[in-house]
């Protein structure tokens, strides 16, 4: 099974993706795209895809702005045709304007996206249109067709070069047969991409209808896609002095029809009756079934609209290249013209402020903001990571345990807690940081950040081999997989294991063994990293 290769080729086909049809409801007929890859594999060319954007330091690892995703894209799923589907939302650092599905339901999206759009309609819009890539099998069938068309392609084109290669031998120069093997090659690549065009044309108009239709059920303004297209329209218009197009416009082409066609079906469906919103489920809940959300603030719902301000300027500032350069981004907007000064703005400030080494004017900032929002949990967490950066420990820790009271079920609250703790570099701050996090154990088996976490807690606790497992799933969940399997071969080799702890770890080496194997045979070099400890 050639994982990784056939990993790196999905991504390449998710970007554009085919198949036309009126009725969103019609069977999936036609096609042997599922019998070429069975959901089990499909998941695993996802997950390890998602493992080597995180080792290449391409995600934005984010508890609240992951909270805010997997909320969104969830809310969509659920209301989505096939809601049964397994989905996976990730938030890439890139500042192109892209999103994309592959293999698996892993859907990504670039925070470039998120920062150009203006409501959280138009980023769900988006949303909505790649989860009708995955009900509708666009990647599987992309997939299929790829695979199809390699074949005979390849052997047009080697037959054009033995053609051009016979001229050459028969008296033609050496230039003219080189010249007519390249444009054999290149009318073959040709080829390729006008297939894969005329493809992805459908599938795009098949995910604009599916996705109006999601997104309206979904409880969303369904004119957040249409609004969306066209503000990438002004930036098609507004990119004619030379300046690269963005990747959004390359892979989903806006032209004033789409446009059209997506507002007149947004008009048509504001008009039906649609059933009720429905629940949306959130990660960090511990104590409620998946369906039932949790509030975010205070106990009482929050309208989306509220959120989706804090999420865009904490991405704007986790997505920078540096600390002082998202602070010089904010010098910039602040001077631009019609801007106008607003609360997530500052927001956005703060936290630059904050990780540039300047916490004292960021909890100024934040002090003024929950002046306007009290408990408002983004400003809150805010506020107590910048305590903790230059007020005494007891202080910074009264804060963290007071978040932690209003809000036991935040994901969010407990990780960056837990981090806190970590930087204190004591047995007493590690045995607190393991408590505050064990309610993630049951749900924290693909979090890098919680593994991570848990063992520096459970170094400075004195649980070395807790410790030594949690390091080395940090190390394969961040796509260091020969790393994670090194690490378990020696702490396999202590002699103070007990029976339960020498199996858990056997049955982990087991699980991982084969993915190692299988960047050995297609001769994958194991990265030359060191265990995730400070």
């Amino acid at each position: 099974m050639r994982i990784f290769a056939a990993a790196a080729l999905s991504l390449a086909i998710t970007l554009a993706c085919g198949a036309r049809a009126q009725d969103t409801s019609l069977p999936d007929i036609g096609s042997s795209a599922a019998e070429m890859i069975d959901p089990a594999t499909e998941a695993e060319y996802g997950a390890y895809l998602r493992y080597e954007l995180r080792r290449l330091n391409m995600l934005v690892e984010d508890p609240l702005v992951d909270d805010w995703l997997q909320s969104m894209g969830f809310r969509l799923a659920a209301a989505s045709d096939v809601p049964m589907n397994q989905y996976t939302f990730f938030m890439m650092r890139d500042r192109q304007i892209n999103a994309f599905a592959t293999l698996g339901g892993y859907i990504g999206m670039n925070a470039g996206l998120v920062l150009t759009a203006e409501t959280e309609a138009e980023v769900a819009g988006v949303m909505a249109h790649e989860i009708a890539h995955v009900t509708q099998r666009h990647v599987l069938r992309a997939y299929e067709r790829a695979s199809k068309d390699q074949v005979p392609i390849m052997l047009a084109m080697l037959g054009a070069i033995a053609a051009a290669q016979a001229v050459g031998d028969s008296g033609g120069s050496d230039n003219s047969s080189g010249n007519a093997s390249m444009a054999a090659v290149a009318g073959a690549m040709a080829l390729i991409q006008q297939r894969q065009i005329d493809y992805t044309r459908s599938n795009e108009s098949e995910a604009d209808r599916i996705g109006i239709q999601t997104l309206a059920r979904a409880g969303y303004d369904p004119n957040g896609m249409a609004d969306f297209f066209e503000r990438m329209q002004r930036v098609n218009r507004g990119n004619s002095g030379g300046y690269q197009l963005p990747e959004y416009l390359r892979t989903h082409p806006v032209t004033t029809t789409r446009i059209s066609e997506t507002r007149q079906l947004a008009n048509r469906m504001q008009g039906t009756n649609l059933p009720a919103p429905v629940a949306t489920p959130v990660r960090s809940s511990l104590l409620l079934p998946g369906e039932l959300s949790l509030a975010a603030h205070g106990g009482a719902a929050l309208d989306r609209d509220e959120i989706f301000p804090w999420a865009r300027e904490r991405l704007r500032v986790l997505s920078a290249t540096s600390p002082r350069q998202a602070l010089l981004e904010y010098e910039a907007l602040a001077k631009a013209p019609g801007q106008k000064d607003n609360d997530a703005l500052r927001y956005g400030l703060a936290l630059a402020q904050q990780r540039a080494g300047r916490p004292r004017e960021a909890a100024a900032t934040l002090d003024a903001l929950l002046a306007k929002h009290p408990g408002d949990l983004w400003l809150e967490l805010a506020r107590a990571e910048t305590a903790a950066l230059h007020r005494p420990t007891a202080e910074a820790t009264e804060l963290f345990e007071a978040l932690l009271r209003r809000h036991p079920e935040s994901r969010a609250v407990r990780l960056a807690y837990a981090e806190v703790l970590g930087e204190r570099a004591t047995a007493e701050a590690g045995r607190r940081a393991q408590d505050v996090l064990r309610p993630l154990l049951p749900t924290a088996g693909d979090d890098p950040l919680f593994q991570r976490n848990f063992a520096r807690a459970s170094e400075l606790a004195g649980d070395e081999i807790r410790a030594s497992e949690a390091y080395a799933e940090a190390a394969f969940l961040n796509g260091r997989a020969v790393d994670a399997l090194n690490q378990l071969e020696r702490l396999k080799q202590r002699e103070d294991l007990n029976y339960y702890q020498r199996a858990r770890i056997e049955a982990r080496m087991a699980a991982i063994t084969p993915v190692v194997l299988e960047m050995r045979r297609q001769g994958i070099r194991a990265e030359e990293q060191r265990p995730d400890r400070r």
